[in-house]
């Protein structure tokens, strides 16, 4: 059966009447309590899908429900049987930022919770978020694009705190908001903030080249309270998300930033080092979340300079191999807003900034040297699951890639952005890599989420 959900309904009725219908007990279901995909990228931050079924490949995944959404571009989450998806609607009231949970079986929406949204971008995206909801065993956390960092109890949808980041912190707006998604380590949510102090206040939204930075890149709070534990670097925001690393029996943070990688002490918010890799233009973006293999840390951005591989200590990091910058062609990976996923020793994914300067490849880690690319000019966002990538291209055909350094080794691909019997399409732009838990498939397009049953 498939199940269609519109946007604003469904709600309370099934929640109200779940002790019993017509007066007739029904069973009461033991939570899953499954940390699946609780936060942007999946449980260690690779995009791997942690799944023991293996795939026919080769046949169609069924749809099993459809949502529709509202305006932004970020997946959600899963905890248990429970999908979370953030994006924004327009209301009478005006703009809202939305979170809701979904039950991943049917597409049911259970709950919802919104608040007003006051956010212009400043190149005519979307106003919605662009971030991932990031998941615990009792809370929602979201970061909203103009800077809404909001913590909800899971069970009683209730907000617990919430911080205006960016009223606090003086941001000047970036060029699309705030894009990096939070993170959760020990009893702290860190979010990456890129403050202003407040001479800086007049400086119009995007002149970023004219902002001060007032040691706020990454802010920590406790994760109960809300309350501020510690604020460090003297940088501005990325897109980019902040995740942890294991250096020398330590948890330490790594957060690529406007203008560095950065690694932080979480317990002290201590900067032990920081690495200086951005491009020489006031528009560069960067987005991508650093990989990490063992000691080694790649990064990357697509608009002069290319990707560098380090490795790392908790003092210091060191060059391996980075590309020549401003030679687009010798250039080993240019990642725009897509992680590439580290699979046996090298990196797939996307590279280049727009097409048709932009394609799929595989490079090795170690080195940097191209294995292969593939010939169309698409962007597109990957996510392993076993021996092969789900790659969704930005216009929705979903490609099934062996992971494979010697060749490039197309199994099966489908259209998604055309209607096929009960699927209904989705729609350019699709940015966020898609999700799989146990045997279901989640993509998303613009004003839609499919979940699919993989044979």
């Amino acid at each position: 059966m498939v199940f269609v959900v519109r946007c604003q309904v469904v709600i309370a009725i099934g929640i109200l009447l779940l002790g019993g219908v017509c007066g007739t007990s029904l069973p009461v279901q033991a939570e899953d309590s499954t940390p699946r995909w609780p936060r942007l990228l999946g449980q260690n931050y690779d995009g791997n899908a942690e799944v023991e079924q293996t795939f026919d490949w080769k046949t169609k995944p069924k749809l099993r429900w459809a949502l529709d959404v509202g305006e932004g571009y970020g997946l959600g989450s899963v905890w248990g049987n429970e999908y979370f998806q953030f994006d924004a609607e327009s209301t009478a009231a005006g703009a809202v930022e939305r979170i809701r949970c979904i039950d991943l079986t049917d597409g049911e929406v259970k709950w919802q919770d919104a608040r007003p949204l006051n956010y212009r971008d400043l190149y005519g995206y979307e106003s919605g978020p662009r971030t991932t909801p990031t998941l615990d065993a009792e809370f929602v956390f979201t970061f909203g694009v103009a800077g809404d960092l909001v913590c909800r109890d899971r069970k009683t949808h209730q907000v617990r705190w919430s911080v205006d980041t960016n009223k606090e912190y003086g941001v000047i707006q970036n060029f699309f908001g705030v894009g990096s998604s939070p993170l959760l380590v020990d009893d702290l949510v860190v979010v990456m903030v890129g403050g202003s102090p407040a001479e800086d206040a007049s400086i119009a939204p995007g002149r970023l080249d004219r902002v001060s930075p007032n040691g706020s890149a990454l802010v920590a709070f406790d994760r109960k309270t809300g309350v501020e534990r510690w604020k460090c670097g003297d940088d501005l925001a990325s897109y980019s998300s902040p995740r942890t690393v294991q250096i020398d029996g330590k948890t330490l943070i790594l957060a690529y930033a406007r203008e560095h990688l950065m690694c932080v002490e979480p317990a002290t918010g201590k900067l032990l080092w920081k690495h200086a890799h951005r491009a020489d233009l006031l528009e560069s973006a960067i987005a991508m979340t650093p990989v990490v293999s063992a000691d080694q840390v790649f990064i990357s951005e697509c608009y002069q300079i290319g990707s560098v591989l380090l490795s790392m200590t908790d003092k210091s990091a060191e060059v391996i191999w980075k590309d020549p910058p401003f030679n687009r062609r010798s250039q080993a990976m240019r990642a725009h807003w897509a992680t590439p996923v580290l699979i046996d020793g090298h990196l797939y994914g996307c590279s280049g900034r727009n097409a048709p300067d932009s394609d799929f490849r595989c490079i090795e880690w170690k080195t940097g040297k191209v294995k292969w690319t593939d010939d169309r000019r698409t962007r597109s966002s990957a996510t392993r699951v076993g021996d092969v990538m789900l790659v969704l291209e930005e216009r929705g055909t979903l490609q099934v890639i062996k992971a494979n350094s010697e060749k490039f080794e197309l199994i099966n691909e489908w259209r998604l952005d055309t209607s096929d019997g009960d699927t209904p399409p989705i729609r350019y732009p699709c940015w966020a890599a898609p999700i799989v838990v146990g045997n279901q498939l989640l993509v998303r397009g613009d004003q839609r989420v499919l979940c699919f049953e993989l044979q």
